[in-house]
């Protein structure tokens, strides 16, 4: 009967367990559609909230911009993503830790220069006082 019991509770704790972990990778996927959406809207107040004062955004191409340099280009236009999907995602997540991987698809029009970008990206999220920031992003040009 101790064995029945103990074996009802651990089974009750972990599917307690699995919940509050897909709770935290569901919080996970709504901030990384709320940055696609910023970026797609240049909604500078939206991103400045996602992405922390540390950002470290590597683009493909080598550049990295901090945060500051990340909200001024999309938001001047210079990168204007006039499509942007985000595919193929899978969330991984460490306490207060989140690493995001995706395909990142867009049609573009960086300073009037219509384009497509197809990438690889890595995200690095932090959950800090009860939200999850932006930490780091690396983009790798795929084919």
């Amino acid at each position: 009967m101790m064995k029945r019991i103990f074996a009802l509770v651990t089974l009750s704790i972990s599917a307690l367990l699995v919940n509050a972990q897909s709770k935290q990778e569901t919080d996970v996927a709504t901030a990384t559609e709320q940055l696609r959406k910023a970026m797609v809207d240049a909604d500078s107040s939206m991103l400045e909230k996602l992405v922390s004062p540390k950002l470290s955004y590597g683009h493909s191409g080598g550049h990295i911009d901090n945060q500051k340099e990340f909200v001024q280009k999309i938001v001047s236009g210079k990168s204007d993503f006039v499509t942007l999907e985000f595919v193929e995602q899978t969330i991984s997540i460490n306490k207060n830790v989140a690493i995001v991987r995706h395909k990142f698809n867009a049609s573009t029009n960086d300073n009037g220069k219509p384009g497509e970008v197809h990438l690889a990206v890595l995200l690095i999220w932090q959950k800090l006082h009860g939200d999850w920031k932006l930490l780091a992003r690396q983009a790798i040009k795929i084919q």
